[in-house]
């Protein structure tokens, strides 16, 4: 069972954040952010207001599924997403894994020449830090154009039937992640894991009669950052689920100002 002092995770182990998707243009005349994929975690968005799609490349080929205010869409590690904008698109983001998605487990779709060189895409995808708003403005379109000109040259071949550029990105995207991978295991275990087997003693409890988890029910809470950061699809807003206010009188930690426990 989880000790009485950890914070209860945010459900299943999973992470949110707001996302505004990109209004400027692409070279290709198209609005919308940054195409990318993940090596190890699903991620899926929840359309919260205004229209667009969402461009995919996979194995299977290219593919564009709309987007309004009530699509909910998710795809796996490996599958090539790009947001595309046509007016005022907001997405709520469900990432699995604490929010490992957003904290490493992306490969943006540059040219191979630069996805297969380590230090020429750590310097292609690193936005300058302590920038103006103006400076990370033009350093996010042109890490996005730049993208979307790997993502144009795979979707073209996919398209033509040749598939060994996209099995090359997949190589050279598994050489970049794979010396963070230690890192990745201990976050997944610290929360997806851990959750997975609290969810067990749970039911063990339940089996034998036993509901005393039920008197340390809390309620917990996170809100978004009072600022946007630029991501790779566009502005994000995120929600600290790590560190939420915990609205209950468990000894979680100490007293926030509202009245809330903050956990220490």
């Amino acid at each position: 069972m989880r000790e009485l002092n950890e914070v209860p995770a945010f459900p299943g182990g999973t992470s949110v954040t707001r996302l505004s998707v990109y209004a400027g243009a692409c070279s290709d005349g198209l609005q919308g952010g940054t195409p990318h994929m993940h090596t190890a975690s699903t991620e899926a968005y929840v359309v919260i207001g205004g229209r667009g799609a969402l461009q995919t490349l996979d194995m299977n080929g290219l593919r564009e599924t709309e987007l309004a205010a009530g699509s909910t869409v998710w795809f796996t590690p490996g599958t090539i997403h790009r947001a595309i904008n046509r007016g005022g698109l907001e997405v709520v983001v469900v990432m699995q894994n604490a929010g490992l998605p957003e904290a490493g487990d992306a490969v943006m779709t540059f040219p191979p020449e630069i996805v297969g060189d380590a230090a020429r895409y750590r310097e292609a995808a690193l936005l300058p830090a302590g920038a103006s708003d103006d400076v990370l403005d033009a350093a996010a379109r042109r890490r996005r154009d730049l993208a979307v000109e790997g993502f144009l040259g795979l979707a073209r071949s996919a398209g033509e039937g040749d598939l060994g550029p996209l099995q090359r990105f997949y190589d050279s995207a598994v050489s970049l992640v794979r010396p963070a991978v230690a890192g990745w295991r201990q976050t997944w275990e610290k929360t997806v894991a851990q959750e997975t087997r609290h969810t067990a003693a749970v039911l063990d409890a339940l089996e034998r009669g036993d509901g005393q988890h039920l008197r340390r029910g809390a309620l917990l809470e996170s809100p978004h950052s009072a600022e946007a950061r630029w991501g790779m699809c566009g502005r994000l807003r995120t929600h600290d689920v790590a560190h939420p206010v915990v609205h209950s009188s468990l000894d979680l930690g100490e007293s926030s100002p509202d009245g809330g426990i903050r956990p220490t």
